[in-house]
């Protein structure tokens, strides 16, 4: 039975009001799993009404897998001189877009590493040949880290290098490397990376040049609960200064940390995230967010039948089919679907799909 507390923050949550970490904090650790889900179910039905649930087709190309930010959650990085480190190569990427453009694809999502001599011209110069080639291809690339890093190997502002970055063909950024935005967590996980202050930093930015942007959150691992809503809140507060009309931050998508093989995983003991868990910060998120519309759910790491949940849990979007995807997978993420098999699961789950892009237009 639910007390007077949990009703009133309810409540305040389907009048769209905002909640405080505090408040956050205790419906993750006092509301019941099935209140959650039909708060966040209820104010998915105010952002996004009905029965269609999104979903779209993209590659995901590592640009090189040379990384200096040395994250302790990630097998995929590689040192400058160790063995197996790469550049994807221009024929490559030719390979990779004509493929995905057969598949039905029309955007490339570009990430790869803080390569230590990749400067800025490196990157206008590939999306610019990428863009004269594929003129219709979206590029969904990088994210703030890589932007921060560019601009301290430049010594030049944030705003100037997504501008360069923008002329050159960059169509949106990724919510890349949020992971927990507090610093105690960032120094411990990742410590050469952007702070989070420099990761908001970036965004605001971003959405000061009306460019479209998604957020994340990678959870499940050293932080604790309360620095979970304050994450949510701080996205939350950063939206709220968007300009009028700028897309800002167009979905959140958080995924269960993936401790397979690495460091982070070996150095101290993690319970798993299970299902009912992914389920209640889904539900979470849908409620300590109202200015961001689309909850996206993460099949990938969790599955088919979990992401499935989600979406009566407050997510409105499966995501990409992800012809290629090779980070979480280096973590021990192995979930797979092609488009049709996409389609079947957001059926079965009682919902219509909908081919999207990444502005969330509906592609027929």
């Amino acid at each position: 039975m639910r007390d007077k507390s949990e009703n009133l923050l309810f409540e305040r949550a389907l009048r769209l009001e905002h909640l405080s970490p505090s408040e956050g904090l205790e419906l993750f650790n006092d509301a019941s799993t099935p209140d959650l889900i039909w708060v966040a179910d209820a104010l998915r039905q105010i952002h996004k009404p009905g029965k269609v649930v999104t979903w779209m087709i993209d590659r995901n190309v590592n640009i090189t897998n040379i990384c200096i930010s040395g994250c302790t959650f990630c097998n995929f990085h590689r040192k400058i001189n160790q063995e197996g480190t790469y550049t994807t190569t221009m024929d490559e990427y030719h390979q990779k877009i004509d493929q995905m453009i057969q598949l039905g694809g029309s955007q490339l999502l570009l990430q790869g590493g803080m390569h230590p001599r990749y400067g800025l011209k490196f990157y206008t110069d590939l999306f610019s040949k990428l863009k004269q080639k594929y003129p219709g291809v979206k590029l969904h690339a990088l994210g703030p880290p890589e932007v921060v890093h560019i601009a301290r190997k430049e010594r030049l502002p944030y705003r100037e290098v997504l501008i360069k970055l923008m002329e050159s063909g960059l169509d949106s950024l990724p919510g890349a490397g949020a992971e927990i935005l507090c610093d105690r967590v960032r120094k411990q996980i990742s410590p050469g990376k952007a702070s989070a202050q420099e990761w908001l930093d970036v965004m605001k930015e971003a959405h000061q040049l009306n460019m479209l942007t998604s957020a994340t959150m990678m959870f499940g691992h050293i932080e604790t609960p309360m620095e979970r809503m304050e994450h949510l809140v701080r996205l939350r507060e950063l939206q709220e200064k968007k300009p009028a009309g700028s897309p800002g931050f167009k979905a959140f998508i958080p995924w269960p940390f993936m401790s397979e093989g690495t460091l982070l995983g070996k150095s101290a003991e993690f319970k798993s995230i299970l299902p009912i868990d992914y389920i209640r910060m889904i539900a979470l998120s849908r409620i300590m967010l109202p200015n961001i519309e689309n909850i996206q759910a993460s099949w990938l790491t969790v599955g088919r039948e979990t992401g499935q949940v989600a979406l009566h849990a407050g997510a409105n979007d499966l995501g990409s089919i992800m012809i290629e995807e090779n980070v979480v997978s280096a973590a021990g993420a192995s979930f797979s679907m092609d488009a049709q098999q996409m389609q079947k699961c957001i059926t079965d789950a009682g919902f219509t799909p909908q081919l999207r892009n990444q502005a969330y237009e509906f592609s027929y």
